[in-house]
C-alpha cells in the first residue's frame, strides 16, 4: 500500500523525485560552501581580533607608565573586550590556548608598526572554547605588570553576506520551476495518450495520435493508432456482417408472408404471420443496432432539455390517460451538450418508452454538472413498474437478452432496445445503470460528458 504522501500523478512523482535528489545535491554544496565560508569567517574574524588585541597593548605600552592606568581607565574599548594592568598573568583559570592564539597575536605585532623594543618580553594565552572566551597576557618591557586583554570572539555567521540568502532563494526558485517545466514536458505525452484513448472510447473514429516527438513517443504513438484501426476494422466487420445478414434474412421472411396467406386454417396463419413479424422485427433492430455501431453522425451542440421536453411530448401523443404519469418530475434547468441528436434521441426516447411500457409512466429528472458530478451531466428516469431483480440490472443490456416478465410478443420487443441505448451513450463518453425503487419501480440513470 503506497504512503498517502506519495503522489498519485506521474508528474507529481517525477518531480518529488527529482527535487529531492537536486535538494541532495544543493544540500551537499551548501554544507562544502559553508565549511569554505566558515573558514574563511574564522580566519578573518582571528586577523580582525588579533590586529585589535595588539592596537591596544600599543596604546597602553606607548603611554607613560604612570599615566596606563588613567588609559585603561578611560579608553574606547570595542565591543566584547576588556583591558586591565595585572601583576602577573590571569590565565590560570583556562585552558591553554595553545600557540594558534599565540600566534595570532605575535602575527599581528609584526603588522603593527611600532618599535621592537616596545614588544612584550613574554606572553600567555589561554580560552574557554566553549564560551568562546579567550584571554591573552603580555608583560609590559618597562614594568613589571602585565596588560591582560578579555574578549569574546562570536562564532561566524554563513549567513553574514546579505547577498547569500537572496541567492539562494533564487536558486530554490529557479531550480523548483525548470523542474516542474521539464516534467510537464516529458509527461505530457502521456496525457496527451490518455486523453487519445478516452476519445477512441467515446469515439472509434477519433482522428488519430501525432507520430512525432521523441523516438518512444512516437513508438507508442504508432503502436497506438495501429491498435485504433484494428478496433475500427473490427467494429466495420462486425457491422457488415450484422448487416449483410439481417439484408439477407429480409427476402425469406417476405417470401414465407406471401406463402402463409395460402394457409387454409385461420388460427395457424395468424400464429405463423405473428411469428414472422417478430422475426422481422429482430431483423429490423439488428440492422439498427449494427447502424448505431457504425454511426457517423456528427457532435453538435444541443439543448437537453428542449430534447427531453420533446421525446416527452411525443410519448403522450395520443394517450391522454398517462399525461399526469409522464413529465419532469421537477422543473429542469436549461442544460446544453454536445452530441449526436439523432442517436441520443433515440437512446432517451427507448428509456422512456420503456419505463411507460413496463412502469406505467415515465417521471424525468435532469442534473445539471455539479450537482451530482463535476463532469457529467445527469438524467434520471422513474418509473413506478414491478422493477427488476438483482441479477437482471445488468443482463438486461445485453443484446437479444428479455427477462421473463416480458417474454411475449405484445410487449416483449426484441431485447436489442437496452443494447443499443448503451452503445449510444456510451459513444458520448457516457452510461447507462439500472437500480430498482423503494418501495417499486425501477430507475435508469443515464450520464452524458457535460
Amino acid at each position: 500500500m503506497l504512503s498517502p504522501l506519495w503522489p498519485r500523478s506521474l508528474a507529481a512523482r517525477t518531480a518529488l523525485v527529482l527535487l529531492a535528489g537536486l535538494g541532495t545535491v544543493q544540500a551537499a554544496g551548501l554544507a562544502i560552501h559553508a565549511l569554505d565560508r566558515i573558514a574563511l569567517d574564522r580566519g578573518e574574524l582571528e586577523h580582525e581580533t588579533g590586529m585589535r588585541v595588539v592596537a591596544i597593548y600599543r596604546s597602553i605600552v606607548e603611554t607613560d607608565p604612570g599615566q596606563r592606568d588613567n588609559e585603561v581607565a578611560h579608553m574606547h574599548l570595542p565591543n566584547g573586550f576588556k583591558v586591565s594592568l595585572t601583576p602577573g598573568p590571569q590565565t590560570a583559570d583556562l585552558d591553554p590556548a595553545g600557540l594558534q592564539m599565540q600566534h595570532m597575536v605575535r602575527t599581528s605585532l609584526q603588522l603593527m608598526p611600532f618599535p621592537m623594543h616596545l614588544h612584550p618580553t613574554q606572553m600567555m594565552a589561554g580560552a574557554n572554547h566553549g564560551k568562546r572566551r579567550f584571554e591573552v597576557s603580555m608583560h609590559l618591557p618597562d614594568e613589571s605588570r602585565w596588560v591582560t586583554i578579555a574578549f569574546r570572539v562570536p562564532p561566524p555567521n554563513l549567513f553574514s553576506s546579505p547577498t547569500f540568502p537572496i541567492a539562494f532563494t533564487l536558486m530554490i526558485v529557479a531550480t523548483g520551476v525548470l523542474t516542474n517545466w521539464a516534467v510537464r514536458r516529458l509527461t505530457a505525452p502521456v496525457r496527451t495518450l490518455a486523453a487519445a484513448a478516452e476519445a477512441l472510447g467515446r469515439d472509434v473514429n477519433a482522428p488519430p495520435l501525432p507520430e512525432d516527438g521523441p523516438l518512444e513517443v512516437r513508438t507508442a504513438a504508432i503502436a497506438f493508432n495501429t491498435m485504433a484501426t484494428r478496433i475500427r476494422r473490427f467494429v466495420t466487420d462486425r457491422t457488415l456482417l450484422l448487416t449483410a445478414i439481417g439484408h439477407d434474412l429480409r427476402t425469406p421472411i417476405t417470401r414465407l408472408k406471401l406463402r402463409s396467406e395460402f394457409i387454409e386454417d385461420d388460427d395457424l396463419r395468424r400464429k405463423f404471420t405473428a411469428d414472422l413479424d417478430e422475426l422481422e422485427a429482430m431483423v429490423s433492430a439488428t440492422l439498427a443496432f449494427g447502424r448505431d455501431s457504425a454511426n457517423r453522425e456528427p457532435l453538435v451542440a444541443l439543448d437537453l432539455t428542449a430534447l427531453l421536453s420533446t421525446i416527452l411530448d411525443e410519448a403522450v401523443d395520443g394517450r391522454p390517460d398517462i399525461t399526469n404519469q409522464v413529465g419532469f418530475a421537477t422543473e429542469p434547468p436549461v442544460v446544453t451538450i454536445k452530441a449526436r441528436s439523432l442517436a441520443l434521441k433515440r437512446a432517451l426516447a427507448n428509456l422512456i418508452g420503456n419505463a411507460i411500457v413496463y412502469g406505467g409512466g415515465a417521471m424525468v429528472t435532469l442534473k445539471p454538472p455539479g450537482e451530482l458530478s463535476q463532469e457529467y451531466v445527469t438524467v434520471l428516469i422513474d418509473d413506478d413498474g414491478p422493477g427488476l431483480a438483482p441479477s437482471d440490472l445488468e443482463r438486461v443490456f445485453e443484446p437479444f437478452v428479455r427477462v421473463e416478465a416480458s417474454r411475449n410478443r405484445e410487449t416483449g420487443g426484441t431485447g436489442l432496445g437496452l443494447a443499443i441505448a448503451r452503445n449510444i451513450i456510451r459513444g458520448h463518453g457516457g452510461d447507462i445503470t439500472l437500480g430498482n425503487r423503494a418501495p417499486s419501480g425501477l430507475r435508469a440513470t443515464v450520464t452524458l460528458l457535460a
